[in-house]
């Protein structure tokens, strides 16, 4: 078989960590033999300059024949007024392809400076963001903004939740809980917002009732969630809920582990999916090839792994065992970028990881 990755490399720090996990995943689909094609495509500023579209439609027709692509951070917050008020570049991509699912992990990395860690060394959660509705006025409408000012004093502003995107959802998040502690909890906000929020709790009880009985299912309040996830987030293992309340929620897990910036994350439809970390661009490092690449890479390494199972394709894990190991024993030898008190460059730190890959 034959595959084709895109490559999108963003903005600031962007094109460098993503070139570092470029050279990862070129190392690792060698030494399992997967046959990719590497098309790049541009976003962000290079979009804006070459085509007036920070996601032109040359990026979206080539991503529509990929398998799977990795997609750098964005600086949407610098792009000139016409580009900014619209949707973000992250947000575009979700909704053109819809990527309904987003899969963030949070557990505590080798070579995280103790006093980084908020939590039990040994908690380990993922959180299953929905991605297409909720909060997010760029989702929710079929024409146009799902917010309005019916004077300047006034926004009004519209949620939305269906149940196709709430079973969906669910059945991604039962499933990875059945490969885990078979243990799920949703996090919503049903005793205010009670329509909204209870049907979303609902239709999630409802597929895990008839689909996956084996799965212990349990749910907690938006703010309550937050506070067990500070002092007890040992005790959750995978988490369900919605688009706000997930970026917000993994947000936090990631920070209690050691940093955000080594979050990795994947974005999923039915067949495709793209690799994104939770981190930001840093325009303030870029171009000193100093930036840390590991959230990306771990999401190209969750990105093989979802491949694996989407595409039948047992090389795709093999290679993601392979990149992960080389990744994490790379880390736990110290020999890191200096966010976490080392002295490697993105570059040698990049070089390290594909030498472990090579001697696997």
């Amino acid at each position: 078989m034959s595959y084709k990755i895109g490559l999108c490399y963003g903005d600031a720090i962007g094109p460098e960590i993503t070139k570092a996990t470029e050279r990862m995943l070129k190392a690792g689909a060698q030494k399992v033999g997967l046959d990719i094609d590497w098309p790049v495509y541009p976003m962000g500023f290079e979009g804006i300059e070459k085509y007036k579209d920070p996601v032109p439609q040359v990026t979206i027709d080539g991503l529509k024949s990929c398998d799977a692509w990795v997609f750098g951070p964005h600086d949407s917050a610098s792009y000139p007024k016409e580009y900014f008020e619209r949707a973000n570049p992250s947000g575009t991509m979700r909704h053109v392809f819809d990527l309904y699912s987003n899969q963030r992990p949070a557990k505590v990395y080798p070579g995280v400076a103790k006093e980084k860690i908020k939590v039990d060394p040994a908690s380990d959660i993922v959180v299953f963001r929905e991605n297409s509705e909720g909060a997010l006025p760029d989702r929710n409408m079929y024409r146009g903004w799902a917010e309005f000012m019916p004077t300047e004093d006034e926004v009004i502003s519209i949620s939305l939740c269906t149940r196709k995107a709430t079973e969906r959802l669910a059945h991604e998040a039962f499933k990875c809980a059945m490969k885990r502690k078979k243990h799920l909890t949703i996090v919503h906000k049903a005793n205010v917002i009670q329509w909204f929020y209870g049907f979303f709790r609902n239709v999630i009880k409802e597929v895990g009732a008839k689909y996956y009985p084996e799965v212990r299912i349990d749910d907690f309040h938006i703010d309550a969630a937050t506070a067990h996830l500070v002092r007890h987030m040992q005790d959750f293992d995978v988490i369900i809920t919605t688009n706000l309340f997930g970026d917000i929620l993994s947000d936090l897990a990631g920070e209690l582990t050691g940093s955000l910036g080594l979050g990795p994350g994947i974005n999923t439809n039915d067949h495709q999916c793209m690799a994104q970390a939770a981190h930001g661009s840093a325009p303030d490092i870029a171009g000193k090839d100093i930036a840390n690449p590991t959230g990306l890479m771990l999401s190209a390494c969750m990105m093989f792994d979802w491949l694996a199972t989407n595409r039948s394709d047992e090389k795709f894990a093999k290679a993601a065992k392979i990149m992960e190991k080389a990744i994490l024993d790379t880390m736990a030898a110290g020999e890191v970028t200096p966010d976490m008190k080392g002295s490697e460059s993105t570059t040698s730190y990049t070089d390290k990881i594909i030498a472990r890959i090579k001697q696997a």
